[in-house]
């Protein structure tokens, strides 16, 4: 977190970077839900996920390939899998648009599928899950994440984008369990900020434009390429991102988006994958209190850390003293 005495309240942060999403372009809806995505991540403490990456949403709507207006249309192709087309839109407002077709298939079914294709997405995944988590379903998601950054081993080149997976189940007792992670070593935008601050990197975390291996967070970011976390075993997740949510989908490849992305964008149109279930359905032990009794046994055992323990964390000190003013936030008040 920031060294700062200074704080915002959350629906003042919202309130900013609403302005400033509209300003560039952003529907009023569009921009009223990026702007709670950005703002929570940065009150949850994901700041490579929060206000960092509102000026690069601006750009990318200020070149065209994001189309802030976009209206995504969702339709029910059997009871229980929805396709929607976001229209080179956000992919939030097109989870938004497939959310009542799924909660009816969920009702009536206890699964639904929603694959979204030509869609930016450009936050955290954590957002999009824990609704469906506190509303004691399991939800899975994968997001092909952008032009090729990530180059897996024997490649000569990237091939992938960071390629995000998150998971979400209901616990009893406590608040869902949401883990979020990309399967490259870091994310880029984490990878940009420690450059950003002159630090350095893990060993394993990328290589610079050369090819060779270094821990020089700068030299990744100029040219560079990341690693996949786990050598073989993080491409190959990231191989099964790559095929559910753009092959599935009818979303572009990694390799695809390149060519057509202009310069200055940052966010890139690919697709998402997301598999919604009820896990009650299934005649078993209620799963909510199995899930708090497995988190139970780790933490007996010593882990002290489970997965979304620090977001909440960071979130009850935020909302009991509002988030701390970043640079990021310095300059988006300023604008």
């Amino acid at each position: 977190m920031p060294d700062t005495d200074e704080h915002i309240r959350f629906d003042d942060l919202v309130a900013a970077i609403d302005r400033t999403l509209q300003a560039a372009g952003a529907s009023p809806e569009a921009a009223g839900i990026m702007a709670r995505n950005f703002a929570g991540c940065e009150r949850d403490g994901a700041l490579s996920h929060g206000v960092f990456r509102v000026p690069q949403i601006v750009e990318t709507l200020n070149t065209g390939y994001l189309d802030g207006t976009a209206e995504p249309t969702a339709e029910a192709v059997s009871p229980t899998y929805i396709r929607v087309d976001a229209k080179s839109g956000f992919a939030q407002l097109a989870i938004e648009r497939a959310r009542p077709l799924a909660l009816q298939a969920l009702e009536q079914h206890g699964m639904a599928v929603i694959a979204i294709r030509d869609s930016h997405h450009h936050s955290a995944l954590w957002p999009d899950l824990e609704p469906f988590a506190d509303a004691g379903f399991v939800a899975i998601t994968a997001v092909t994440a952008g032009v090729p950054n990530t180059a897996p081993l024997g490649a000569d080149s990237p091939v992938y984008g960071t390629n995000p997976l998150a998971y979400a189940a209901p616990v009893a007792g406590s608040r869902p369990l949401v883990v979020d992670f990309a399967t490259s070593a870091m994310s880029m935008g984490d990878v940009t900020l420690t450059a950003n601050a002159g630090r350095q990197v893990p060993e394993g975390t990328g290589l610079d434009s050369e090819g060779q291996a270094t821990t020089d967070a700068a030299k990744i970011v100029a040219g560079g390429s990341l690693l996949p976390f786990g050598g073989h075993k993080g491409a190959a997740l990231s191989l099964m991102v790559e095929l559910l949510a753009s092959a599935l989908t009818g979303g572009d490849f990694s390799v695809e988006a390149a060519p057509g992305k202009p310069e200055g964008a940052a966010s890139t149109q690919t697709g998402q994958f997301l598999l919604l279930i009820d896990p009650n359905r299934g005649g078993s032990a209620d799963f909510a209190a199995r899930a708090a009794q497995l988190i139970g046994v780790l933490r007996d055992a010593g882990i002290e850390r489970i997965p979304a323990d620090r977001r909440y964390r960071t979130r009850d000190e935020a909302e009991a003293r509002g988030i701390p003013v970043t640079p990021a936030i310095r300059a988006l008040l300023a604008t």
